[in-house]
């Protein structure tokens, strides 16, 4: 079985690693994703200019805050939050016994 493609998009993955790390810098985000760092920072970019995330300057660094009351925008969400789905996913691999991870389960093709 191939395992080439996945249902989250990179946008959705990335997401998923600032929920569980709020301070993760475009690096990590990256290496745990294995993208490169200027597709993290694309990424990252667009969520915000989007109004998804939130970014403060933390010192050098950057924490990132997800609006998770906004909606998903997508006429298949029913109307679901940013917030419920990653509660969603996050419970999931927390039912399979999975150690918390920021690296999500399905790869993106």
């Amino acid at each position: 079985m191939s395992r080439d493609w996945g249902f989250l998009t990179n946008h959705g993955r990335v997401l998923l690693c600032i929920a569980h790390d709020p301070g993760a810098r475009l690096r990590d985000i990256a290496t745990e994703l294995g993208i490169t760092e200027r597709t993290a920072y694309g990424i990252v970019t667009d969520l915000t200019e989007a109004g998804y995330l939130m970014k403060e300057k933390d010192g050098r660094r950057n924490r990132y805050e997800i609006q998770r009351h906004l909606p998903l925008g997508e006429a298949s969400s029913r109307e679901r939050t940013i917030g419920e789905v990653l509660t969603l996913l996050d419970d999931a691999n927390s039912r399979r016994g999975r150690k918390r991870s920021t690296t999500p389960r399905l790869r993106s093709g």
